[in-house]
């Protein structure tokens, strides 16, 4: 299995950028995909994830209503779409493939990362 994230950049604070992740080697529809981010001296942190159909999606408060997850089955795409973004957002973002185990979504495959920085 094997995933390319890209999309990562420079962007100002309040601005937006999009990320995708491209999926092969596996059934992409019936597995849950999500986002993490790790900031530089920091645990990595879960951002978003959502369900194989695309109808169940979930977020931590830091990045709700500002951050929306999408995914294109047909063409075994994930997407995470950043907006009003802000120098606390700076990290590298990854993508990931899973499943969701007692309401928490446990990944097995990860992507390389993408930089985000977002300057004040």
């Amino acid at each position: 299995v094997q995933l390319q994230a890209f999309g990562g950049g420079l962007v100002q604070s309040g601005g937006s950028l999009r990320l995708s992740c491209a999926v092969s080697g596996r059934t992409f529809s019936i597995y849950y995909m999500g986002w993490f981010r790790q900031a530089p001296g920091k645990e990595r942190e879960f951002v978003a994830h959502i369900s194989g159909s695309g109808q169940s999606t979930d977020y931590p408060d830091s990045v709700k209503g500002r951050f929306t997850i999408s995914r294109d089955n047909a063409k075994n795409t994930v997407y995470l779409q950043m907006n009003s973004l802000k120098p606390e957002d700076t990290a590298v973002y990854y993508c990931a493939t899973g499943v969701l185990y007692s309401g928490s979504f446990r990944p097995d495959f990860w992507g390389q990362g993408t930089l985000v920085t977002v300057s004040s």
